[in-house]
């Protein structure tokens, strides 16, 4: 088959989108399928074998990382002559509102996936009064393709509550061999918390507002256990305020990392803690749980999917900052509980694996071109 996926967010910027779009393409790559990506300014001009168009654009105000991307005639043009059999919108908003209208005058089926709430951003961001016009917005875009493809499936249940059609699911894979206990580092213990004995919670994510992370820095400064230590993988605007509730002998804030060095900050942490109310899926939770943690999280969205309470973690109720509090607290006091949930974790995280998950998008496709809804793409 011949793709061409038209998304308005892709490397170099990391999370789980882009890497889940890297994994994408290097799994067409070794299937020996063909693709195009149109993507914003600043991409790689090839990945995987894959041809990397650069379409302009401007930052959003509001989330200065993702920009707003102007879909000029000549992109259409670069679409035409690939020739695809399928096109895939990811989380269509102007380059993939353009990129339905291309499939539609090429007799191209259109398959797009649904990645982030925006919607539930805009509360955060104090912009709740766009929300239903989000919400139109996307179901006007989604609704014209053959299949929407969600991570999860309380996200597929959200979107049919507001008014998509066509609904389908594309969860995500993970790396059980990169994301391994093996990986657990006593030297990276020590350098992060003077005395490696004191336990370390961590989070991994973009450090933003959306993400709850007020939250999480208030349930840390009512930890019972004043020896342990908090870890944040990652960066963002909520940066600076975050440093400032957080007393950096309590909290280190690492920035981004990636791969061997973001694999041995999970498996040397000892639980993982994610307050965000905002997934559709949560592959950062899914991570962690392959690396042998135990989530701490909220029953929302996406999270509730991937967390067994109980089993592989624990839930507070949504929004319940004083429960999310008390659980951290049992955690951080209970090394042997935390054992037993991160060893559930890891044996369920390892049934996930990418190589199923992406032949499952696959068929998807050809269902597409069948004409017919990919209602369980994988």
């Amino acid at each position: 088959m011949r793709i061409a996926l038209i998304t308005e967010n892709f490397l170099p910027k990391l999370d789980g989108v882009t890497r889940t779009l890297a994994m994408l393409l290097e799994h067409l790559e070794r299937r020996g399928h063909a693709a195009l990506v149109l993507g914003p300014d600043g991409a790689p001009r090839r990945y995987a074998g894959a041809r990397v168009v650069s379409v302009p654009g401007l930052p959003l105000p509001f989330y200065p990382e993702l920009r707003a991307l102007f879909p000029a005639p000549r992109f259409e043009k670069h679409v035409a002559r690939f020739r695809p059999d399928v096109i895939h919108v990811v989380e269509p908003m102007l380059l993939g509102a353009a990129g339905i209208a291309w499939g539609q005058r090429l007799g191209v089926p259109v398959v797009s996936s649904y990645h982030t709430n925006l919607a539930a951003y805009c509360h955060y961001f104090r912009l709740g009064v766009l929300a239903p016009t989000m919400w139109a917005y996307r179901r006007f875009l989604h609704n014209q393709c053959v299949t929407t493809l969600c991570p999860s499936p309380s996200t597929a249940r959200e979107l049919r509550r507001q008014g998509f059609t066509r609904v389908g699911l594309w969860p995500r894979g993970v790396d059980a061999a990169l994301f391994s206990p093996a990986r657990r580092s006593q030297s990276w213990r020590t350098e992060i918390a003077g005395d490696p004995s004191r336990p370390i919670a961590l989070y991994v994510g973009r450090l933003s507002h959306e993400k709850n992370l007020n939250t999480l820095a208030q349930a840390w400064r009512q930890r019972t256990r004043k020896d342990a230590h908090l870890v944040l993988v990652g960066d963002g605007p909520a940066r600076a305020d975050l440093e400032r509730l957080l007393p950096r002998e309590s909290a280190t804030f690492t920035g981004y990392l990636r791969g061997e060095d973001l694999a041995r900050a999970y498996a040397s942490a000892d639980l993982f803690a994610f307050p965000s109310l905002t997934e559709t899926f949560g592959q950062v939770a899914q991570e962690a749980m392959a690396s042998g943690l135990p989530v701490l999280g909220f029953d929302a969205d996406g999270v509730r999917d991937l967390v067994r309470p109980a089993e592989t973690g624990l839930l507070a109720p949504l929004g319940d900052g004083a429960t999310f509090t008390r659980l951290l607290n049992e955690l951080l006091a209970l090394p042997d509980e935390r054992m037993r949930l991160g060893t559930h974790a890891r044996a369920l995280a390892e049934s996930r694996t990418w190589e199923s998950v992406l032949d499952g998008l696959l068929e998807g496709y050809a269902q597409a071109l069948e004409g017919r809804p990919a209602e369980l793409a994988a």
